[in-house]
């Protein structure tokens, strides 16, 4: 495909179903389409990002060399620079990381300190209740 085009926001909405797939990953619109089966992570992960910018969610995973040469045979265009969709600036994203890795660590922390919490208050009550460990 020699001539990128301009894509407009109406355009990467509409194209957001597996018959005919757009990703915007940094200001620039992928036909993922034919990928979907071949991804790795499954086509849900492809097909929660569609019609808004896919940047972070790509970046986040760290794709490979190998992954990031496969973008330019899938490149529609240039997303449209005066459009409504907002971009996520590196400072936001930034912001979306830190919070994102606060609740992950609060639900770790969570999961292993519950269990331990119960067990320790099945003993007692079996402690108090019997007057023996068992």
């Amino acid at each position: 495909m020699s001539d990128k085009k301009t894509v407009t926001l109406a355009e990467l909405r509409a194209n957001n179903t597996k018959d005919k797939l757009y990703v915007l990953i940094h200001e620039k619109v992928y036909d993922v389409t034919k990928f979907l089966d071949e991804h790795p992570g499954g086509d849900e992960v492809i097909l929660a990002e569609a019609s808004q910018d896919a940047t972070e969610a790509f970046e986040d995973v760290g794709h490979s060399d190998e992954a990031r040469e496969l973008l330019p045979g899938m490149l529609v265009g240039e997303f449209e620079k005066n459009s409504e969709l907002k971009l996520k600036s590196g400072a936001a994203a930034a912001q979306a990381n830190r919070v994102t890795s606060a609740a992950v660590e609060q639900g770790s922390n969570l999961m292993y300190w519950a269990p331990l919490a119960l067990l320790a208050a099945w003993f007692g009550y079996r402690y108090y209740s019997t007057g023996a460990p068992y």
